[in-house]
């Protein structure tokens, strides 16, 4: 899995990918960093992530619509399939690839915490609660691209049906209040605030973890036919 992971990190770090999805992220918090600061005189970092978990589900695609359609494309999914490596460690590293990235990310999201630390006093213990929600927010979301992408050798279409897909997520609950449970994003409010909700943590491991098998399904039975 370790090889794995480190041949995908270094993938995101040679290609553009990696930079993109961080350099647009901190684009468009960089964004709302100034609106909400210069238009509503709010100074808690806390607040900057209702927009950046608005910002995730859109860039999101940027790391998981490659994973496994680029390799069904080029032809390279057979190395995968015949290779003496599980498919198991296949997906973990692909996963735990992306997920550092994401988590790369988050760090430089802190050079905005330390400016509002210098004009003001945010809490450190709610940024640190809001930074854990979100990073299990983009778990959730890079464990559900990665299996669209295992649908799909299309890059484009995979990046479309799950930017849909997170979009439709939005609007669960005003559908059917029994469908709050499976908007992630609703479900994201909570740690803002400094909750720490044990249900909500364990409704995102339990979807990333959903997904990541479902991924691992996909690929066994693409090899079980070959």
């Amino acid at each position: 899995m370790f090889a794995i992971m480190k041949k995908e990190f270094k993938s995101y770090l040679l290609s553009p990918i990696g930079y993109i999805f961080i350099g647009l992220f901190l684009l468009m918090f960089s964004i709302f960093f100034i609106v909400t600061i210069f238009n509503y005189s709010v100074v808690n970092f806390e607040y900057l992530f209702y927009n950046g978990a608005t910002i995730l589900t859109f860039i999101t695609p940027v790391l998981t619509m490659r994973m496994f359609s680029e390799e069904r494309k080029n032809g390279t999914e057979q190395l995968i399939l015949t290779s003496p490596r599980s498919l198991t460690s296949v997906v973990l590293g692909k996963f735990c690839a992306a997920a550092l990235i994401m988590l790369i990310t988050e760090a430089f999201t802190m050079i905005f915490f330390a400016i509002l630390k210098y004009f003001g006093n945010p809490s450190l213990v709610v940024a640190l609660s809001t930074l854990g929600g979100f990073f299990l927010l983009a778990l959730a979301y890079i464990s559900f691209g990665m299996f669209v992408s295992s649908l799909t050798e299309n890059q484009i279409i995979a990046c479309v049906i799950t930017i849909g897909v997170f979009i439709a997520m939005w609007f669960l609950p005003g559908l059917a209040p029994a469908l709050e449970p499976f908007s992630l994003i609703n479900m994201f409010d909570k740690f803002p605030q400094g909750m720490i909700s044990i249900s909500e943590i364990i409704t995102y491991v339990t979807f990333t973890i959903l997904f990541i098998l479902l991924t691992i399904i996909v690929l066994q039975r693409r090899k079980s036919v070959k």
